[in-house]
């Protein structure tokens, strides 16, 4: 009887994008907190995924829905308007080893903003690969200097690496608990909730859920 009564119940669903270049690793760091493994010799993705995780914070049970989708533009055209559709929370990634994937991040702050993203959805900002010590080329400090310019949270990490587990569920977790206290979200069900706003957070590398 009350696992009838518990999936009667609607669960909040937050939908999180993903964006970056094609190959910093957005599929791998959507695996890993959804699926807590790493995505070994994954091939580009071809338009939009998603996948899914319920998490509790504070006692209720919400679905986290994280959508991922191509760095290529041949890949994203026609798709690109529904991805941005009705989005909760924004985490850019770009490669710590590539410098032109950190630059291009004003070409996805443009592109959200030309899709109509609300400024004050929160959003983060992500540094993959970071196991590859030795090979950085996006020092910590400019990294931190832009995320502080747009009111990111910034996180530095590795989808790849096992012991940086905890630090990649901390991304979505500091979106979904940001989310949790606008009291003010309704359901909307899946791929259809809408954003009550929020501010954006500001905050240095090796960041945690501020839950």
């Amino acid at each position: 009887m009350a696992s009838s009564l518990e999936d009667s119940v609607q669960l909040r669903i937050f939908k999180i994008i993903v964006i970056g270049d094609s190959n910093v690793g957005k599929t791998c760091l959507t695996f890993r907190f959804c699926g807590g493994e790493f995505l070994g010799g994954s091939e580009a993705t071809i338009g939009v995924d998603f996948r899914e995780k319920t998490v509790e914070i504070e006692g209720e049970k919400i679905k986290v829905q994280v959508w991922d989708t191509a760095g290529q533009e041949r890949f994203r055209h026609s798709l690109v308007e529904h991805y941005y559709r009705n989005v909760h929370g924004v985490v850019f990634v770009y490669d710590v080893t590539k410098l032109s994937s950190f630059h291009n991040l004003r070409t996805w702050l443009q592109e959200c903003e030309g899709h109509a993203v609300p400024a004050l959805v929160p959003r983060v900002l992500v540094g993959n690969k970071c196991d590859l010590r030795g090979q950085e080329q996006v020092p910590p400090g400019l990294a931190l200097s832009f995320a502080n310019t747009h009111k990111m949270l910034l996180f530095e990490t590795s989808a790849k690496d096992p012991s940086e587990a905890q630090m990649v569920d901390s991304i979505f977790m500091s979106l979904a608990c940001r989310l949790k206290a606008q009291k003010s979200l309704p359901y909307r069900g899946p791929g259809g909730p809408q954003s009550s706003g929020g501010k954006g957070a500001v905050g240095g590398s090796r960041s945690v859920c501020p839950c």
